[in-house]
């Protein structure tokens, strides 16, 4: 018999975001299921970000007083909870109604900046009034720089304390899943159809409310203004900028008021110019598995970057992240701030907004536990915790 699905009583039954991701697969159509879980091609890079954690091992120190274990890091001169943020995922609106907003109260009740995408399905404006909320706005840089100056004065305007300027999406990569449950580029296949009927509780959730959630925040720039997800797709492919180069960084440096970060860091060379280009960070990222296959792991050069910029630039980091010895892992070897894909999406998924902050409740309780274990009284002491490094 298959079993049903209660929302309130599998969250707090859960013990780690893989049980969170076991609810979403249930919960979510196939075609949303690859969406969130897809990477390019063969998945090499999928599978190597989260591999890598393996051959970090810790030392751990003992007869240590931890009674009190202090998690905090400092971001751009500010103090925060957790070394962690919400990063920018587009089309949230898929796995839960309002799933930005979700997301954004999620990182709100936690003390952790949430990075809204350019492609989110929730006006920037609405995320970023959430009261208390520390907002930042990712960017793609779009040919018609009117566009894209546009989205930029309306962060400023809503008060977004960072713009993060996604660098690595400029030539799509091969996402194969993509293609799969679609028998047109605008209409899913038959069996991908069925298959959403066999998840009413989705449907219930997600469509039936108001329909396909719309990318409010390019509404204005799209073809007769509809911001379906195949229309979107199709007009990003188009319009992104495959000319960029780190002038334009220094352009957005010259019209942004406020913190600038640039994702989609892996050479230690790029991250050093984006600091000449007028970043105050960077993201060192592989765009979770989702461009190129065969790409580094962002750990994997994480304490090379630091080494080049650390002094310069807020250091931070995503990609394969799903416990919290993962997060102390890459804050020891440099990061400044880790930021969250897959792992808050899966409790999205699973639950909407306490599914969100079940994830991050999880990572914040084993982050703290592992500082306790590694014999250290703060997550800036674990620097000197490890012993089998990357090479």
């Amino acid at each position: 018999m298959r079993r049903r699905f209660h929302a309130g009583r599998d969250l707090r039954r859960c013990l780690s975001v893989a049980e969170l991701r076991s609810i979403a697969r249930r919960r979510l159509p196939a075609f949303v299921l690859e969406y969130l879980e897809g990477g390019a091609e063969d998945e090499v890079t999928l599978r190597r970000n989260r591999e890598v954690f393996e051959r970090i091992a810790f030392l751990p120190r003992t007869l240590v007083d931890v009674s009190r274990r202090d998690m905090s890091v400092e971001v751009f001169g500010e103090r925060q909870k957790l070394p962690l943020a919400i990063g920018p995922t587009g089309a949230n609106g898929l796995f839960a109604r309002d799933g930005d907003l979700a997301l954004a109260r999620a990182a709100k009740a936690h003390g952790i900046p949430f990075v809204q995408s350019t492609v989110s399905t929730i006006r920037l404006e609405t995320v970023a009034a959430e009261p208390g909320l520390t907002h930042w706005m990712q960017l793609y840089m779009l040919k018609d720089r009117k566009a894209t100056e546009a989205i930029v004065a309306r962060a400023a305007a809503a008060g977004s304390g960072a713009l993060m300027l996604t660098s690595d999406t400029v030539v799509f990569g091969n996402r194969e899943w993509d293609r799969r449950h679609y028998a047109t580029p605008a209409a899913l296949a038959f069996r991908s159809r069925l298959d959403v009927l066999l998840h009413p509780r989705w449907m219930l959730d997600v469509l039936l409310p108001r329909g396909v959630p719309a990318f409010e925040n390019l509404l204005e720039f799209l073809p007769g203004g509809k911001g379906n997800p195949v229309e979107t797709r199709a007009f990003l492919v188009e319009e992104m900028d495959m000319s960029i180069t780190f002038e334009d960084v220094a352009w957005l440096r010259s019209i942004w008021p406020r913190k600038l970060v640039v994702k989609g860091i892996l050479d230690p060379d790029d991250a050093r110019r984006a600091a000449d280009a007028g970043a105050d960070g960077i993201v060192v990222s592989n765009h979770g598995a989702r461009q190129l296959d065969g790409a580094v792991s962002a750990i994997d050069v994480l304490p090379e970057i630091k080494k080049a910029v650390g002094g310069r630039l807020c250091v931070m980091i995503d990609g394969g992240f799903r416990r919290g010895t993962d997060v102390v892992k890459a804050v020891a070897l440099g990061a400044d701030l880790v930021l969250l894909g897959r792992a808050t999406l899966y409790g999205l998924a699973a639950g909407g907004e306490a599914g969100a902050k079940r994830a991050l409740d999880i990572l914040a309780e084993e982050i703290e536990r592992t500082i306790g274990l590694l014999g250290a009284t703060s997550i800036a002491q674990c620097a000197g915790r490890l012993r089998s490094r990357l090479g």
